[in-house]
């Protein structure tokens, strides 16, 4: 037998596959850390991408937006944030003229605890904090795909945007980071809905810069007029490895090809996965943890098995997306229904129902079943119960582990 380990919520859970169906474990490719996180920040700030030192481009009386990212990410911004204000009053910055936007996009809002342990004590109680508001926006003009660009009136007021983020694989706009700051992060609703209709393009996929949805974000984060972005990339363990700083597409491109160097794994189809999205805050509910189930699905072959491990302490994540599942009988109600009329979150339901149609679905987590049901997964009380029934069904079968799904995009050989 063959244990593995899958990240589960705060904890983990494991599983023992029998070695004649154990056909390996994709992990990413990643080196021993060499450098701490703060010296890689630092070299990537003295180091910006095509753009000048952010203390150069800061005056004194400059009123600074930093936007940052939101509790459903794993950025660690409390540690970034210390030295980029170090460079900030290089600049001769002064704190009163510096404001924080959490990045809600069309999240739920924190509470103060959640934004207090995102920034850091010091600076949540020094600096004023902001959320994303939604009635806040200002029209500022179209991209060339006809998207309304509406940002929050405090970054448009701002002298100096700044972005705060981290890079890894999005299954719609290609990857995260950089311009998903503005748009999605502090877009109006009519924005963000247009911007996300493109998911549909078969080029609005996992792993591609040349996603519509990202070409689009970044149109709006130059109409914007982002002066500075910062962003990092972590391994497994929320180490940070790589950092980037300097012009928004630029900087954020470099990034993108650390995480193909460490997340794009080369492998071959298997008949179960078993798969977990690499735990909180990755798993906090099944709107966050289907990025995993997207990335599993390369790995499979039709008609095969995926085992998904989340948690899902925080349901389904999305009141929208909860809606059309108690509303879909089927997985085609939700598909049909997608089809005819968007709707920010039913898209999450359409998306989960067409992998239901082509795998069988689990889903191990702390939801109730009648709620995995609902949500088009087949309710199971541990990853081992549905694996010994596969293999007892199938007993050839070739099994393969993903323990960080959500980082990771298996990609044939």
């Amino acid at each position: 037998m063959i244990k593995i380990n899958l990240p589960f919520g705060h904890g983990s859970i494991s599983v023992n596959v029998p070695d004649k169906n154990y056909a390996g474990t994709i992990m990413p490719s990643e080196s021993e850390v060499t450098k701490d996180g703060n010296s890689l920040i630092k070299a990537a700030m003295e180091n910006p991408v095509n753009c000048k030192h952010l203390s150069e481009i800061v005056t004194p009386d400059a009123s600074v937006a930093i936007i940052v990212s939101d509790t459903t990410r794993p950025t660690p911004t409390a540690q970034m944030l210390p030295l980029l204000f170090e460079e900030l009053y290089r600049g001769g910055i002064r704190d009163e003229n510096i404001k924080i936007i959490f990045a809600l996009g069309l999240h739920r809002n924190q509470t103060n605890e959640e934004m207090e342990r995102i920034i850091g004590v010091d600076i949540y109680r020094r600096i004023l904090c902001i959320e994303h508001d939604n009635s806040r926006c200002r029209h500022i003009g179209k991209t060339s795909r006809m998207t309304p660009v509406e940002i929050l009136e405090d970054v448009l007021d701002a002298d100096i945007i700044i972005c705060v983020g981290n890079i890894e694989f999005h299954y719609y706009a290609g990857y995260s980071g950089g311009a998903k700051a503005i748009l999605p992060g502090v877009s109006s609703r009519k924005s963000i809905i247009a911007n996300h209709k493109m998911m549909i393009d078969e080029k609005a996929s996992t792993g591609r810069v040349d996603s519509p949805v990202r070409q689009d974000m970044e149109e709006a984060a130059q109409q914007v007029g982002v002066d500075f972005i910062l962003n990092v990339v972590l391994n497994s363990k929320k180490e940070i490895v790589y950092a980037t700083a300097g012009h928004v597409i630029d900087a954020h491109r470099m990034g993108v090809l650390q995480v193909d160097k460490m997340y794009k794994i080369n492998s071959e189809p298997v008949d179960v996965v078993i798969v977990s999205p690499g735990g909180y805050p990755k798993d906090i509910n099944i709107f966050q943890a289907h990025k995993a189930l997207d990335n599993a699905k390369n790995v499979v072959v039709k008609g095969g098995t995926i085992i998904i491990a989340a948690q899902c302490c925080e349901g389904f994540g999305n009141a929208v997306y909860e809606h059309w599942n108690n509303e879909s009988k089927t997985p085609d109600d939700a598909i049909i229904r997608f089809k005819s009329s968007f709707e920010f979150g039913g898209h999450k339901a359409a998306l989960i129902a067409q992998l239901a149609k082509k795998y069988d679905l689990y889903l191990v987590s702390d939801l109730p079943d009648v709620d995995a049901k609902n949500a088009f997964f087949i309710p199971a009380g541990s990853v081992q119960e549905v694996l010994d029934r596969v293999l007892n069904e199938k007993p050839d079968a070739k099994v393969c582990m993903m323990p960080y799904g959500g980082l990771t995009l298996p990609v044939s050989r």
